[in-house]
């Protein structure tokens, strides 16, 4: 595997990247790009100005996984987003090395926080399916995994919950608000 820039003009890893974002969303977040045409169009915005996308690819140059990046706050932060595996290829390693290749990418660029949201659609953990403008404090530190959320992920890599936006896909379904400090 190896990790390369995907670039405008190479239209065959765009559409396998975009195939990756319609089925690795399909199950937990069904209208994050339900169809080819969305996850077109999120794959090409991540080429333009103040953006950054990454591609693993196998020995065949067969895109496996990919991440993108969106410069904010004057470039001190980074948002990862968005970051897919492909589901035959996930517990190898290849999404941690694409986080780890992307926090090198966002520090040479000055970054000082790379920040993500990862969104509970389907009742995953703990704040999922609850009132969380109550004891929002203690419903964060005691969070439970229900399902495999990927949060868990993430905190192995180095990130903590820095926030939760109660109801952002619809009742009972927060994002939760993840961030990594990287620079100096």
């Amino acid at each position: 595997m190896r990790i390369i820039n995907l670039r405008p003009e190479n239209e065959t890893l765009i559409r396998q990247v975009a195939a990756m974002l319609v089925e690795g969303f399909r199950q937990m977040a069904p209208d994050a790009w339900p169809d080819m045409e969305s996850a077109l169009t999120e794959v090409r915005e991540s080429l333009c100005a103040g953006r950054l996308s990454r591609v693993a690819v196998d020995g065949d140059g067969v895109a496996i996984a990919w991440i993108g990046g969106i410069r904010q706050y004057s470039g001190h932060v980074w948002e990862l987003h968005p970051m897919v595996v492909r589901r035959d290829q996930q517990g190898r390693g290849i999404g941690r090395a694409l986080v780890e290749d992307f926090e090198q990418r966002v520090i040479e660029r000055g970054a000082q926080t790379i920040l993500l949201g990862t969104d509970d659609e389907l009742g995953q953990t703990s704040l999922g399916n609850v009132d969380l403008y109550t004891d929002l404090g203690d419903r964060i530190r005691d969070i439970r995994n229900l399902g495999r959320h990927p949060y868990e992920f993430y905190q192995k890599l180095g990130f903590a919950i820095v926030g939760v936006l109660p109801d952002a896909n619809g009742p009972g379904k927060p994002d939760i608000f993840m961030a990594k400090r990287v620079g100096k």
